[in-house]
């Protein structure tokens, strides 16, 4: 029996790639997916001996060194995924030769110089180099500088590298004169006021021109730059010394800055969660348990997810939020104020998050309000859900359409929006999520994803690729249930009845019938009957229709929902002012 694919990704596997064990036996023809372990050492040239392989992905590992030559004998090769290891060099030209290739990421590496201009490399849509600083293309190819190649840049580099010392002598010998004259007329006030303008002037204008000159050589980021830059160094500092007064502006033109995060122990964090506490405990699942508390050096509140790390799978659940948490930034998405990866008093592994405080929990909490016992009913009017809904989908449409990679969320549903003091929605939970640059790549389209069932696409279940319209999907889903304030999960769903066809056999003449009992519409006694389902409420129910349609290839894009929404929400509080 032949060997078809080998996976063995999202393991503990470490050491050296062994040729003899892997690529001695039969051919696979499929693929071999090594990803997110800690393999080191150089990419073994035996793999070659893979010639039928389809896919190859050993991206998130500790490889270093080159990519081997032998690549050229995969000929059938498909995808190629080498992402976030230490690989460095020269992308090889060789690779554009790979006529069967048709999705390559190096992403995350230590590459440098130019990016082949043949082949693969000439569809960027399909050629992931993100995180690559080095590189540069020959032809034209967005998020990277152009190579120095032309006539006009290089006569431009050699006249800057060639005048910037000329004007550091020129510009001292000015300041030597300057300063002899006026140690002869220090007795001639009226005069030596005049000297020291002329020599503040002169100063400030032979600083903004060495350093602009400075800032050319810089953007091009020359190996040259490092035998100019510690002249200009030495220029600028004797500037700064003379002028005494000068502001530090340029001291801080080449410093890069990074957020600070507070530093979190364990011990803090037990002592925030009263050593935790199920009094401080507001949820809980598989992958861990959240904690409310407020640390003893902030009056803040905080949300405190401790992941349980026996689980398998919750250590990659941990590293890709964090992973996430760095990348992105919207008013939208639920933001970390630091993280905790440490030891406990038993000397076991710790990693816990820590997020801003969501007064108001969950979106589930208050579409379900029958399950807080003990608690006030708490409802949503329509105009609060038309605002979250378009939160939500505002959040959605950056992570696919304005962050680089996109990213695809993979379990969204009301109990991964959180809502703030003011009931600004926030999505969160980003444990499942996917960059679709890194992960692209499945085993012939293969996926294994963790969302939950009645929010995850159907297509998922057929084992096709994670895509932007998976999330559409659950968004419908999701809008469907605010709307009807039914589950998709709801026991009366039975016998290929679903929350989608259920909406779809009462739009639009009987979805009335349907709409949640506790959403509380005073807004509409101030509208008549008819404007209030015409105007809002079934275009809300049209567009949770179409983005929950069975076939991916039916539903919107996340853009052009957002856009719909923000005409809906505009439209409604005009007419309820």
């Amino acid at each position: 029996m032949q060997l078809l694919q080998l996976n063995l990704s999202s393991n503990r596997l470490d050491g050296f790639l062994s040729p003899k064990e892997l690529f001695a036996g039969p051919p696979l023809s499929l693929g071999m997916d090594l990803s997110h372990n800690n393999l080191k050492g150089e990419i073994p040239e035996e793999i070659s001996q893979l010639d039928q392989i389809v896919l190859l992905n050993l991206s998130n590992n500790l490889f270093t060194g080159g990519i081997p030559t032998t690549f050229t004998h995969l000929l059938s090769i498909q995808y190629i995924n080498l992402s976030r290891n230490g690989l460095s060099g020269s992308v090889p030209v060789f690779l554009g030769h790979l006529t069967m290739l048709e999705e390559l990421d190096l992403s995350y590496n230590n590459f440098e110089g130019g990016i082949p201009a043949s082949g693969i490399f000439l569809n960027s849509s399909v050629v992931y180099l993100y995180g690559n600083k080095r590189l540069c293309p020959n032809f034209s190819m967005q998020a990277f500088p152009p190579c120095l190649t032309d006539t006009k840049t290089k006569k431009n580099l050699v006249l800057a590298v060639v005048l910037v010392p000329a004007i550091i002598v020129a510009s001292l010998l000015l300041l030597f004169c300057l300063f002899s004259l006026w140690k002869k007329m220090v007795h001639t006030p009226p005069l030596h006021i005049k000297i020291l303008n002329l020599l503040h002037l002169a100063i400030n204008w032979i600083g903004r021109e060495v350093f602009t000159v400075a800032h050319f050589i810089r953007r091009w980021n020359l190996q040259m730059c490092d035998c100019v830059f510690p002249q200009l160094s030495l220029m600028r500092n004797v500037l700064c010394f003379l002028t005494l007064g000068r502001r530090r502006e340029e001291t801080e033109l080449f410093q890069s800055y990074q957020e600070t995060l507070k530093k979190v122990s364990y011990g803090d964090i037990a002592k925030a969660t009263k050593l935790f506490s199920p009094a401080h405990r507001v949820g809980s699942s598989r992958t861990g348990s959240v904690y409310v508390g407020r640390f003893k050096f902030d009056s803040d509140l905080v949300a405190i997810k401790v992941f349980n790390l026996n689980e398998p799978g919750v250590r990659k659940t941990y590293f890709t939020e964090c992973e996430v948490q760095r990348s992105i930034r919207h008013r939208n998405i639920l933001k970390s104020v630091t993280l905790c990866s440490s030891l406990d008093t038993e000397n076991n592994e710790f990693k816990a998050l820590v997020f801003e405080f969501m007064a108001n929990g969950s979106l589930e909490r208050w579409l379900h309000p029958e399950q807080q016992t003990g608690k006030p009913k708490r409802t949503l009017s329509l105009g609060q859900r038309i605002c979250i809904a378009t939160d939500v989908a505002s959040a959605l449409d950056y992570l696919h359409n304005q962050l680089m990679p996109p990213l695809v969320h993979c379990d969204l549903k009301p109990g991964n929006v959180l809502l703030d003091y003011d009931m600004t929605a926030r999505v969160g939970d980003f444990g499942s999520a996917k960059f679709l640059s890194h992960d692209s790549g499945g085993l012939k389209r293969l996926v294994s994803i963790q969302g939950t069932v009645g929010y995850l696409a159907p297509e998922y279940g057929m084992g096709c690729r994670i895509t932007r319209q998976g999330d559409v999907y659950s968004f419908g889903v999701l809008l469907l249930e605010m709307l009807t304030g039914k589950r998709p999960t709801d026991e009366m769903f039975v016998d290929g009845l679903n929350l989608h066809n259920f909406t779809n056999s009462m739009f639009p003449d009987r979805i009335a019938e349907i709409l949640d009992p506790q959403m509380v519409h005073e807004e509409y006694h101030r509208l008549c009957a008819e404007t209030w389902m015409e105007s809002y409420i079934i275009p809300l129910v049209a567009l949770g229709l179409s983005c929950s349609m069975e076939s991916h290839k039916d539903r919107p894009g996340m853009q052009d929902v957002c856009a719909k929404f923000c005409a809906i929400k505009e439209s409604f509080f005009k007419s309820c002012v």
